[in-house]
């Protein structure tokens, strides 16, 4: 081959290699964001999701716009094994604080994001994501206001819904089982029935107890907590002062008793705490909770009837399956069930995880 033809060979390869990298080049700065979170107070709630610009690209592969940062809790709500991707948005220039009880007071106009959806299969949970519904909770003129957008069939888009909704799902979970369910959607007021405190609506999950713990951030894991101080999103504090809820699925994390008053703080302690609309039962299933008797032990419940299941007392130590609380949470009768709303289906995990507790106490009603 003479040098003048391999000359040209030679160019010719450099040229395609350079058509190649302005290719790529122009791949990756058209899957970047182009515009900045769109959010007025004043016009909110949009009527699309999309219209906020929290997210770019394909819905499904949660790419988030600057300054939406992904977090995770140590043990969350179940909602009928939908999974779920949070995200955090803040105005510029504006800070979160912590009370002493480790409450996170987010500022006006804050906006926290959840994506409710379900993998096809569980065992591949990053591939074909089904998106079912997002919720918003805004902080608006001093007050937190909920807003759920559902997905349409196209998985492009969703829109604002007020009354709710019903929508048939299947998955594969981790075992390769098969499982078909009709998801539901609330409506407005069973969002304020759940975010109830002292009769204002109040985020549930995001407290620095239930946020303490490591993150994959895209430069790199990082504790959550240090992570929102470093971007300046929360007042400095000390987050060792607050002890982390244990990870519920996870022996390693706590006691078998830590585990389930962490389960059910975020399942049941919205509600049955000293401020919650189910105080008047006096069970108050808070994860610092002590006092035996505000957990159920030996306690007879304050009303009977078909809820009680013809139990005598809400935790009988050793028990589960004399236990109303134990009854209650793996019953799927509408007028039984504990939560009353946010699952169709008992969660089987949680409950093995409550009857060992259960059947861990000791003691006797007599």
């Amino acid at each position: 081959m003479s040098r003048y033809l391999k000359w040209i060979l030679f160019a010719c390869s450099c040229l395609s290699l350079s058509a190649l990298l302005m290719e790529c080049r122009s791949v990756q700065e058209a899957a970047l964001p182009t515009l900045p979170v769109q959010f007025e107070p004043d016009a909110a709630p949009y009527k699309m999701l999309s219209e906020y610009r929290f997210f770019y690209g394909q819905p499904a592969d949660f790419q988030s716009n600057t300054n939406v940062l992904p977090y995770d809790l140590i043990t969350p709500l179940f909602s009928d094994y939908a999974h779920k991707a949070r995200f955090l948005w803040m105005p510029d220039s504006v800070q979160a604080s912590v009370d002493e009880q480790g409450n996170i007071l987010f500022p006006d106009n804050t906006v926290l994001i959840k994506h409710f959806y379900y993998p096809a299969d569980f065992r591949k949970p990053e591939k074909a994501r089904r998106l079912m519904e997002t919720r918003l909770l805004m902080r608006l003129h001093g007050e937190w206001q909920a807003f759920t957008y559902v997905w349409d069939d196209a998985q492009q888009d969703a829109r604002i819904n007020i009354v709710g909704d019903f929508k048939p799902v299947k998955w594969t979970d981790e075992r390769g089982k098969s499982h078909a369910i009709t998801y539901a959607i609330p409506n407005k007021n069973q969002c304020k029935s759940c975010h109830n405190s002292a009769n204002k609506l109040l985020p549930v999950g995001p407290k620095v107890r239930n946020l303490n713990r490591a993150f994959a951030y895209a430069d790199g894991t990082q504790n959550q907590l240090e992570k929102w101080q470093e971007l300046g999103l929360i007042q400095p504090f000390d987050n060792q002062t607050f002890t982390p809820v244990a990870q519920w699925d996870d022996p390693q994390s706590g006691s078998i008793s830590e585990r389930a008053l962490a389960y059910l703080d975020v399942n049941c302690g919205h509600c049955h705490n000293p401020k919650g609309p189910a105080h008047t039962t006096g069970l108050y299933l808070t994860a610092d909770q002590t006092n035996p008797r505000q957990l159920g032990l030996c306690k007879p419940p304050v009303a009977a009837g078909k809820g009680s299941g013809g139990h005598r007392f809400g935790v009988l130590p050793g028990k589960p399956d004399s236990s109303i609380l134990y009854y209650r949470m793996r019953s799927d009768d509408p007028g039984v069930m504990m939560p009353e709303i946010g699952r169709m289906v008992p969660h089987e995990e949680g409950l093995a995880l409550i009857r060992a507790w259960i059947h861990s106490l000791e003691g006797s009603c007599n």
